[in-house]
């Protein structure tokens, strides 16, 4: 695995007694022996994703239709659907909004959110004769993403591009009679297969993560040998000890069982794992937060949030469990030059010395304010290494929910919400 997890910032004062952790990492035992279970006879699809290789061409196809004579690729998904490909685009530098791609490749936009305002701007901003569409709904049926892509097919219907709709489009979804894919039925759009039985926040590894990755430029293969190195010592009988993903686990039900953190923060320094932090964030609520249970996660961010948060990290209520990732940053980035005696400290020095020096700050302070914190360590981020953190926290996440007797799976509470704006929307006039 390409990074390393350290936890003894979460014992000593006012912080975790190690009998505490011990008893329970030793409960997540049975929750490995059934990962290896629904492994052996495939009930957890999730699990058979990193080895899988069968789908990769029909996804790399559907990216070598989204990037012919292309020069933005918008794609329409909310929650799961998007976040771990704006994860992925962040690793390779272009999901951030300033500055302009490589002369030749499309620029990327993520539409996760409905806001009519985002759609005005894309409708009536970006060229849409060269402007592609990816739809992802594992559903099929999602009302925001569905609204999206036929508001795009008007557009282009009103400025006389109906009979290349197919050209400015591929789709995502499960198999089956879907409203997706009746959609894509009528113009010819290709499609890909959402695989079922794999829930969308967990998705980012099947075609949800494939097919953005290879439209990115990004190893996709990669980013599964990177998980199947995380999934090897669940399936290979390994000891809880010896299971990252189990140590995670246990530490953040431990300190909200023992010191009462009912919050998680989950704080990377620098730009490129700010969005797997959103990510995370998502698939632990949605997957946690039932009958009462859960812990809140909040995704910060280095070193913009030692300004916004660490004030209150370090001397607010002890209610709070971190988990700090560090990249190499150092020697990275642009050279600081100046000639003032007061900055002799910043000259010669780069932009990643510095993030560097604050990273490290900022675990040793929260360590010696007696917080308790655990340290990822991303020396390198590339494909392996981020398909290994994104399996290494859908199995965390699993696992934290088996000691907490919740289904990590399901999200019941979410779909009244749903129900209540379909009705408000049938009230409306029109």
């Amino acid at each position: 695995m390409n990074y390393t997890q350290r936890i003894d910032g979460c014992f000593g004062a006012d912080r975790l007694a190690p009998a505490d952790y011990e008893s329970v990492l030793a409960a997540t035992a049975p929750a490995l022996a059934r990962l290896r279970k629904q492994y052996g006879d495939g009930s957890l699809p999730l699990l058979r994703l990193p080895e899988a290789r069968d789908d990769l061409a029909a996804c790399e196809k559907l990216s070598a239709h989204l990037l012919k004579d292309t020069s933005n690729l918008v794609l329409l998904g909310t929650g799961g659907s998007s976040l771990g490909a704006q994860a992925l685009a962040q690793m390779v530098d272009k999901y951030r909004p300033i500055g302009l791609p490589r002369e030749g490749a499309p620029r990327f936009h993520f539409l996760d959110n409905l806001d009519p305002f985002a759609m005005d701007a894309v409708l009536g901003q970006l060229d849409l004769r060269s402007t592609r569409f990816l739809v992802i709904s594992k559903s099929g049926n999602t009302a925001e993403t569905l609204s999206q892509a036929l508001s795009v097919i008007a557009a282009l219907e009103a400025a006389g591009g109906g009979k290349y709709m197919k050209h400015h489009f591929g789709v995502i979804t499960e198999p089956g009679d879907r409203a997706v894919r009746r959609l894509a039925a009528q113009y010819d759009i290709p499609v890909a297969d959402h695989p079922p039985g794999v829930g969308g926040r967990y998705s980012v590894l099947s075609s949800v993560g494939m097919v953005p990755a290879y439209c990115l430029g990004i190893d996709a293969a990669g980013l599964r040998t990177g998980a199947a190195a995380v999934l090897a010592p669940v399936l290979a009988g390994a000891a809880p000890a010896n299971v990252p993903a189990a140590v995670g686990a246990a530490l953040n039900i431990a300190c909200e069982n023992r010191l009462g953190a009912k919050i998680q923060i989950v704080m990377p320094y620098g730009d490129r794992l700010e969005r797997f932090a959103m990510w995370h964030r998502q698939l632990w609520a949605e997957s946690l937060g039932k009958q009462g249970k859960g812990t809140t996660p909040i995704a910060a961010l280095g070193p913009v949030d030692q300004h916004s948060q660490l004030q209150l990290y370090l001397a607010g209520p002890r209610d709070k469990f971190y988990t700090v990732m560090t990249q190499g940053l150092a020697g990275q980035g642009p050279r600081i030059i100046s000639a003032d005696p007061e900055l002799a400290y910043l000259n010669g020095r780069t932009i990643g010395d510095l993030a560097d020096a604050e990273q490290r700050a900022t675990l040793d302070t929260l360590i010696a304010n007696r917080r308790p914190v655990r340290a990822i360590n991303v020396p390198h981020l590339d494909a392996q290494t981020l398909g290994g953190l994104f399996m290494h926290f859908m199995l965390e996440t699993i696992i934290a929910a088996h000691l907490l007797g919740v289904d990590p799976f399901d999200q019941p509470a979410v779909e009244e919400g749903k129900i209540l704006a379909k009705k408000y929307l049938g009230e409306m006039r029109g």
